[in-house]
């Protein structure tokens, strides 16, 4: 009898879940019982009825409970604001994880912008090309103003700007604010058939004192205490503490932006032959011609500066970079770049017109001092995205070391065919050099090594993943970068152990190998670095 009334009961909520209407059908109630009224009536309960007042923003509120990743809102979206074919600027992901009981946990998010309260994007860029409206709170990115530097999109921790390589600009979620200028809901909350995304007012006071130190908008997201998001996830259901993106684990290379990778090596290898130069002036070194070292340094600073436009999508637009100057490191960078560039070009000129005179001196140490500090800048820019693999300690170790091994290696380079062609005498300079280099090598191959098997060897270790991005996707990196190194360093001791034209040649196969091992300690930090963002797909 007890087995008759469950199965009733269980036909009786089918019977009574099919009679309740589905949103689609609410919607077709209404449309055709109020015949064809204003866009803004269909949608009155979606989107406030009245502008955000003095202390609120516009936010997107997402109801998990009746998001079913359907992906309605990514093709409205794409569709509505003529995206390209894998430009998305809504997405959807899933979060995984276990109840109490064992039970499964899976629930798919969909996300956009977040429209932070403090846009890392905003403050990132360089020209000025974000704007939040005071009135309404909506992150807009202005198209025209744009040089794709792609900066906010390291800079971002929710993966929201995308990069257009037919525009050449950055592009991202407006909230679709013209729609909501006149009362119509933006194309996401529109499309989406059981109505989980809309938009609210909420209260700035409160979402900045939500974005604690710890705290996420939904398991996996970024530390929300870093831009302080609006958007706010519901859900009747408890979400398990266990719980993590689907994604979570999965291994991904990133872009290696190889014109940034050339710019950093080049402008690093001249920031460290200006310092081992004024190093060697004020150390009293012999009175040989600095020029051609200083010339060395110069060119190949430039060259490195030229190949920096190529990362740029719009680079006729660069000269706006003051406009950045208050809350942008990169824009830091390229002013501390432009000054070092002149200060290296006065030192070169005053070795040429006054060499081994105070006057080069101060050149040299001048150029040295702004060497340095635009390397500080270039390490800041990836120490403030606030990625694990890009640390301060980490990236300036990375960079300075960089400097130092460059620098004394093709300072040794020039030198030994300055030698060879007798316009002065460098042996005891020569082996300086080396020393120095074969000095930095060794430690920065200990401590990458060192570094490798600590974030290998304990899976809470915040670089874990990327080593491990190293390690499974990038299998031949290791071995290649030590077999350049032990060359080099082979022919470095060559070098300072030979006569003749010797030194001069397997000091250039040095200097060749140890910019290569660079060039691919450089790729493993752009494409190993693990990119927050929020939840993925499997």
């Amino acid at each position: 009898m007890s087995g008759i009334i469950l199965e009733a009961n269980l036909i009786d909520e089918l019977l009574a879940e099919q009679n309740r209407l589905t949103p689609v059908e609410r919607f077709a109630k209404r449309h055709d019982g109020a015949g064809l009224p204003a866009q803004s009536r269909y949608y009155r309960d979606l989107i406030p009825s009245s502008k955000p007042g003095r202390g609120q923003q516009y936010a997107f509120a997402v109801n998990l409970d009746v998001c079913t990743g359907c992906k309605a809102c990514v093709s409205a979206c794409h569709s509505l604001n003529g995206l390209e074919e894998n430009e998305t600027w809504r997405d959807v992901g899933l979060i995984t994880g276990a109840g109490e009981a064992g039970e499964p946990y899976l629930q798919t998010v969909t996300t956009a912008c977040h429209h932070c309260l403090e846009p890392a994007c905003l403050e990132g860029c360089p020209v000025l090309a974000y704007d939040k409206n005071p009135e309404t709170g909506i992150v807009r990115h202005l198209d025209d103003q744009c040089i794709g530097c792609q900066y906010c999109t390291m800079k971002c921790p929710y993966d929201v700007p995308k990069y257009s390589h037919r525009l050449g600009i950055v592009r991202k979620c407006d909230m679709c604010t013209d729609r909501l200028a006149v009362g119509e809901a933006p194309a996401c909350v529109q499309a989406c058939p059981h109505e989980a995304i809309s938009i609210r007012l909420v209260d700035v006071a409160e979402v900045s004192a939500a974005s604690q130190p710890g705290a996420q908008i939904v398991p996996g997201a970024f530390d929300s205490e870093y831009t302080k998001p609006t958007t706010q996830y519901f859900s009747s259901k408890r979400i398990p503490p266990n719980s993590e993106p689907a994604d979570a684990h999965v291994l991904r290379l990133e872009h290696a932006h190889w014109p940034l990778i050339i710019m950093l090596l080049l402008s690093q290898m001249a920031a460290g032959i200006f310092l081992t130069l004024a190093a060697m002036r004020a150390a009293g070194g012999g009175p040989f011609g600095a020029a051609p070292l200083a010339t060395f340094g110069f060119l190949g600073l430039n060259a490195g500066l030229a190949a920096s436009l190529f990362h740029l999508g719009r680079p006729l637009g660069a000269w706006r970079f003051f406009l950045g100057l208050r809350t942008s490191w990169m824009s830091r960078e390229i002013l501390a770049f432009g000054l070092f560039a002149g200060a290296a070009f006065a030192a070169m000129a005053l070795c040429w017109v006054l060499p081994a005179s105070p006057l080069e001196l101060a050149g040299l140490t001048g150029a040295a001092a702004m060497g340095l500090l635009a390397v500080f800048t270039s390490v800041m820019i990836y120490a403030d995205t606030r990625r694990a693999f890009w640390a301060l300690p980490l990236t300036a170790t990375r960079f300075y070391g960089a400097t130092l091994l460059l620098g004394a290696t093709a300072t040794a380079t020039v030198m030994s065919w300055m030698e060879l062609f007798g316009t002065a005498h460098l042996a005891s300079a020569i082996r300086i050099s080396v020393i120095i280099s074969l000095t930095v090598r060794a430690l920065l191959l200990g401590w990458e090594l060192w570094r490798a098997w600590q974030s290998l060897s304990d899976a809470s270790n915040p670089c874990h993943r990327s080593e491990q991005t190293v390690r499974v996707l990038l299998p031949w990196l290791m071995p290649a970068r030590l077999a350049l190194f032990f060359l080099a360093s082979f022919f470095s001791i060559l070098a300072i152990s030979s006569s003749g034209a010797v030194p001069a040649i397997v000091m250039s196969l040095a200097l060749v190998l140890t910019f290569a091992a660079q060039l691919l300690e450089r790729f493993s930090f752009f494409a190993a670095v693990t990119a927050p963002r929020m939840p993925g797909g499997i």
